[in-house]
């Protein structure tokens, strides 16, 4: 008796130049893959969710596509592999606007438009990184140097930032309250270092060293050099108040994190436990240290409007004298919304690591 032809369970996924459909179908026997005329046949003999029998499905693409397919069996599945004629975002992956019944999201590999963007504009970064690599001298060599500058680099910046962490930490243990006061006195030099330091971080973004986006780095660099600099450095009124203490803390406790995670990522090591620090302390940090800069900013305000130190009068005819301070209030909108962008940079990141449950699409 003939088997009884069936269809198996289908799911996909795109990218812009590809295609990924999983059939779910194991014990794979004379599988019959092709493409003709934009559709998809697929015909093989195989356990699904019928048992033992032939399943067989046909797709048309919505766009054109290769007629190439290209396919993997393992135990418990078919991978197909189909090159787009144009590397664009569909829509939808069928011609007919209604979703076959047999078809469904691949949660597993999908990825919305803009997540696809960032991979595509990743891998093309890691592409021309490595031609670059391959025309300036030997690859491997290079790459090695580049995780070793990368290591100590990161390495440097954890022990400033666990020094003024554990610093701190243990001042406030025997002094409480009272080491809120001279905080600024007692660790400036270090964090003077570690800021200057970072203009590191911005420019390996800026030229390709590292991968990372240039726009939040230098956002943070800015942000934090000004109320190091600018708002607590320049004024002495400022170095004995109490926030020092807590824009400080909040910073080491950011680093101390962050960088035993990029230490790891250059020796190709995942521990899970630093892993999930770095992409889940900042929530509840990062806002709480916007806080205390912005408590920084208002609190010096009455200081620089009394001193006058950087205002200055606009020449004739107009001899309007300018406050520094009304640039400082122009800055606590700047910082909230650098919060935001790095808030919303961070959150991508922490997605793209631990995922996110899709919506089901129709």
């Amino acid at each position: 008796m003939e088997n009884q032809v069936l269809t198996p369970h289908v799911y996909w996924a795109q990218r812009h130049r590809e295609l990924y459909l999983r059939v779910e179908l194991s014990d794979v026997q004379n599988p019959a893959i092709s493409i003709t005329e934009n559709v998809l046949h697929f015909k093989a003999q195989g356990h699904g969710a019928k048992g033992d029998n032939v399943y067989e499905f046909h797709l048309e693409f919505l766009e054109l596509v290769k007629p190439e397919p290209i396919y993997k069996l393992t135990q418990r599945q078919v991978n197909i592999t189909v090159q787009k004629k144009v590397s664009q975002w569909w829509e939808r992956l069928t011609k007919q606007e209604k979703r076959p019944l047999f078809l469904a999201p691949d949660f597993d590999r999908w990825l919305d438009e803009s997540d696809a963007e960032m991979e595509l504009r990743a891998k093309e970064e890691e592409r021309l990184n490595k031609l670059r690599l391959e025309s300036e001298g030997s690859p491997e060599t290079l790459a090695n140097l580049r995780k070793g500058y990368l290591f100590m680099y990161n390495l440097v910046q954890f022990l400033g930032f666990s020094w003024i962490f554990v610093n701190l930490t243990v001042r406030f243990c025997i002094l409480g309250k009272e080491s809120f006061y001279d905080t600024f006195h007692t660790v400036a030099d270090m964090m003077y270092f570690c800021q200057m330091l970072a203009v590191v971080e911005t420019i390996n973004a800026a030229i390709g060293v590292t991968s990372s986006p240039l726009l939040p780095s230098l956002i943070q660099l800015l942000g934090r050099n000004f109320i190091l600099f600018i708002v607590i450095g320049t004024m002495e009124e400022m170095q004995n108040k109490a926030v020092v203490f807590f824009v400080f803390y909040l910073w080491s406790i950011v680093e101390i994190f962050r960088y035993p995670f990029y230490m790891l990522t250059c020796v190709d090591m995942d521990w899970k436990v630093v892993t999930w620090l770095r992409y889940t302390v900042w929530i509840p940090v990062y806002p709480l240290g916007c806080l205390a800069e912005a408590v920084s900013v208002i609190q010096s305000i009455p200081i620089f409007n009394e001193t006058g130190r950087f205002s200055f009068t606009l020449p004739y005819p107009v001899k309007m004298k300018v406050r520094f301070s009304f640039f400082l209030q122009i800055y606590l909108i700047m910082l909230f919304l650098g919060l935001y962008i790095n808030f919303r940079h961070l959150y991508k990141q922490r997605r793209r690591h631990y995922g996110q449950k899709k919506k089901k699409l129709t």
